[in-house]
């Protein structure tokens, strides 16, 4: 492996006039620069990124911090960082924080350990050690999904706007009894779903019945569970919506065991559209959240703040799409 001062002897230049060029510490003649990277590309020169890191206090390289890496939802969008932290010359680490505040708190300690430029964190419910980890060391960051502090920059869909949209369509068919298995408690996106989910059953003049709303849905088997519960009830609702495809997939499954119709006895539907939607039968009406847009400008936003600090943080609220499909129809 070639060394720095053999490149310096074959550009017919000093050490430290390399180590600028490589650096980018000092402004060299372009005559100079060219001979140096002729050189660099002839001998298959290797810069040590780890010495350079820390001459010019700068990895190039983000932490990735979120729950779920085997969910869909948060595979999109973690494809979507690394394909534009890629763009942007940044390397990515990624860490499952899987929803517990301590693990959370030990993987952001762990970053920062590393001396990541930044971090993109999906953050868990309390306690928010983490986010106060970030906030004290001054870490660059974006909170990606859950809209949970405002002294970072926030990013994720719009929660209100896109349960509104799905309510009224079910509303639509003459639903009156519609019920909701939310999310995880605690998470930022459980809360504004469930205030969203009230909002816009008043806003079409249905009642939002406490004994139709199930919370607490950590993972399908616990979705299955609160389905059934709901739908034992003596005078069930006639419609159902999830809050996650999660809680979709063991809504699905409660249906079907009880030998019920989607959707002559229920009709169903839920947030995050999934790619094998498609694939039930009856197809599932579900929200698109865009998540490729999430990742993309998660990056860009933690690009931005890790070279300047000096504007306010702000949140950016996308907004998602309603793929209507046959999952839905009047109640008998």
């Amino acid at each position: 492996m070639p060394t720095m001062a053999e490149v310096a002897r074959r550009a017919g230049v000093s050490v430290s006039t390399v180590s600028h060029v490589i650096n980018r510490t000092r402004f060299v003649s372009p005559e100079k620069a060219k001979l140096i990277n002729d050189a660099i590309a002839a001998m298959g020169y290797q810069p040590n990124e780890l010495a350079r890191s820390l001459k010019v206090s700068t990895t190039n390289s983000v932490g990735l911090a979120i729950s779920a890496i085997s969910n869909p939802y948060f595979t999109d969008i973690i494809c979507a960082v690394e394909a534009e932290c890629a763009r942007l010359g940044l390397m990515v680490f990624l860490s499952d924080t899987q929803d517990d505040p301590d693990r959370e708190l030990s993987v952001v300690r762990a970053f920062h350990q590393r001396r990541v430029d930044g971090v993109i964190l999906a953050p868990s419910g309390a306690p928010q050690r983490a986010i106060d980890y970030l906030a004290e060391k001054k870490v660059p960051c974006v909170l990606i999904d859950r809209f949970a502090d405002e002294r970072f920059d926030q990013i994720g869909v719009e929660n209100h706007s896109a349960m509104r949209v799905l309510i009224d369509h079910v509303a639509s068919f003459g639903h009156k009894r519609i019920g909701f298995v939310a999310g995880q408690p605690g998470l930022a996106t459980t809360r504004e779903r469930v205030e969203a989910f009230r909002s816009a059953m008043a806003a079409n003049g249905l009642d939002c019945l406490p004994r139709y709303l199930s919370t607490g849905n950590v993972d399908t088997a616990a979705a299955t569970a609160s389905t059934r519960a709901i739908l034992s009830l003596p005078s069930p609702p006639t419609a159902l919506v999830t809050g996650n495809n999660m809680t979709t997939i063991g809504a699905v499954r409660a249906i079907r065991e009880m030998g019920l119709a989607i959707p002559g006895d229920l009709s169903l539907a839920g947030f995050d559209d999934f790619e094998w939607a498609d694939c039930f039968e009856p197809r599932l009406t579900l929200v698109a959240q865009p998540c490729a847009e999430i990742g993309r400008q998660a990056a860009a936003l933690l690009n931005a703040r890790i070279a300047s600090s000096a504007s306010e943080p702000h949140s950016v609220r996308l907004q998602a799409t309603l793929h209507a499909r046959q999952s839905c129809g009047s109640p008998r």
